[in-house]
């Protein structure tokens, strides 16, 4: 199964915003394309007054490719005014036997 993970950096104060709007982003998603399975994970701490966030995208079998980049493109215009940096969008998949 391909999964899509995105990460990048939000100012520690714009954390609270930020997780309310990919919790609502991720919610609709979900509503709109049944089966896709859509998560929010923090790394531990703060660096310099930044937080990581990485969202992860799965869709058995397989997240395609026009979904992937509709959800980057809705994804970065709600997220633009808190992001510091770009996002960076990674494409992983399954292993066979895995």
């Amino acid at each position: 199964m391909r999964r899509h993970y995105v990460y990048y950096r939000v100012h520690e104060p714009d954390l609270a915003d930020a997780c309310a709007t990919v919790a609502a982003l991720q919610r609709e998603l979900r509503a709109a394309h049944p089966g896709l399975e859509a998560e929010l994970l923090r790394r531990p701490g703060a660096a310099e007054g930044f937080v990581t966030l990485m969202e992860v995208y799965a869709k058995p079998p397989g997240l395609e490719a026009e979904l992937g980049a509709a959800i980057e493109v809705e994804a970065a215009a709600r997220l633009g005014r808190v992001l510091v940096g770009p996002r960076h969008v990674e494409v992983f998949e399954t292993l066979d036997g895995g």
